[in-house]
């Protein structure tokens, strides 16, 4: 209702019971303009009621809920079934357009509303866990695998000559599938033992003696890894960042598990300061509890993310952002943060127990400065 409509309802009812239903509606409204003002986080979590209303009045944008509007175009987000209306709270035209997934829909204003409130939330939530160095991203409609292979066809468009991608290998088929999906050869940089552990980390030297033996211009990027599966341990991402800089090479970090883990954000933090980070992809699912089939892509700078976001042919779901933005909604600052921090202890209490029983069974962690082992996941 409209703040005159108050006045009107005082002749029908006790005025003091109209002013308690005003005060009401203007804490709620406080909250939408302090999301659309500061644009980041909530200071308190939001209830369901409140994020609902505010879905709500999003989706009054949106041509298809239009009053009396008849849509008989091509894109008029027509949806048959009722059920599957109320599970997108009515936005179903989806996003972006045929030039680029995060611009404006014509027919969806609200909609695209929510994708660019979308990223700024998001955007937020990797500074507070320790990105500060972040200064763009886009939520896309795809997994980490696929949100990848969009980064190396993004990035061959700026770099047409690439077409080898240094890896720091990994045991898991995401990212080597996503560089033969985007038509490049990867180049396999086996991993290394670690002095004095059981652990496997980068080979600096060996990712160097790879660029050099093809050539640096033919490079398309070094892709490296924080989040991965023991005994792997993260790469090292600020000293291949600083040689990536050097040799005047992109750095795609897979990023998939990482946002949520303290010490591989501080990693992908750290090599954004001391050397070159061109782009970070982290799953929403893994590292925001959200279904399956979203992906954030994150830089230091806006070039490469914008590439990306215009290189996705056609409009896109919208679900994964949806689910992604009422997810931090309903968390807010605190939230999130209490569940990084939480995150911490459990590691803190798994590492000690698991200690406890390796000692019983007479092998005992062995491990470098700080645990490196129990971290990944």
């Amino acid at each position: 209702m409209l703040p005159q409509h108050f006045d009107l309802l005082k002749g029908l009812v006790n005025p003091n019971y109209v002013e308690q239903g005003a005060q009401a509606r203007n804490s709620r409204s406080k909250h939408f303009t302090a999301l659309f003002t500061q644009r980041r986080l909530p200071d308190v979590g939001w209830k369901e009621d409140d994020i609902q209303a505010l879905l709500d009045e999003m989706a009054s944008f949106d041509t298809n809920n239009f009053e009396g509007n008849v849509g008989v175009g091509e894109r008029e987000g027509r949806v048959i079934s009722d059920l599957v209306r109320r599970r997108h709270f009515g936005l179903t035209h989806g996003i972006g357009r045929s030039g680029d997934v995060m611009a404006e829909q014509p027919k969806a204003a609200g909609s695209s509303l929510l994708v660019q409130l979308t990223r700024y939330l998001a955007l937020d939530a990797i500074r507070l866990a320790g990105i500060k160095a972040a200064k763009a991203c886009a939520v896309l409609p795809a997994a980490t695998g696929l949100t990848m292979t969009l980064v190396f066809l993004a990035l061959r468009q700026m770099r047409p000559e690439g077409k080898y991608v240094v890896w720091s290998r990994i045991d898991q088929k995401s990212c080597f599938k996503a560089i033969g999906a985007a038509g490049l050869k990867p180049i396999v940089v086996e991993l290394k033992p670690i002095e004095g552990t059981d652990a496997l980390g980068t080979d600096l030297e060996g990712m160097r003696s790879a660029i050099e033996q093809v050539g640096a211009d033919e490079v398309l990027c070094i892709c490296t890894t924080t989040s991965t599966f023991a005994p792997r341990v993260p790469d090292f991402i600020d000293e291949v960042a600083v040689m990536a800089q050097e040799l005047q090479v992109p750095h795609v970090i897979n990023n998939a598990y990482g946002l949520q883990c303290s010490k591989c954000a501080h990693l992908v933090e750290t090599g954004c300061r001391r050397g070159r980070v061109d782009a970070f992809v982290q799953s929403t699912d893994k590292n925001f509890m959200v279904p399956v089939g979203g992906a954030i892509v994150a830089a230091p700078s806006a070039a490469l993310v914008d590439k990306v976001s215009g290189l996705y042919p056609g409009r896109a779901s919208m679900s994964p952002v949806l689910d992604l933005f009422i997810t931090l909604l309903s968390l807010g600052a605190p939230g999130w943060t209490g569940l990084l921090q939480e995150r911490k202890e459990n590691a803190k209490w798994f590492e000690e127990r698991l200690g406890t029983v390796s000692s019983k069974l007479g092998r005992g962690l062995k491990t470098r400065e700080q645990p490196l082992l129990v971290q990944e996941r």
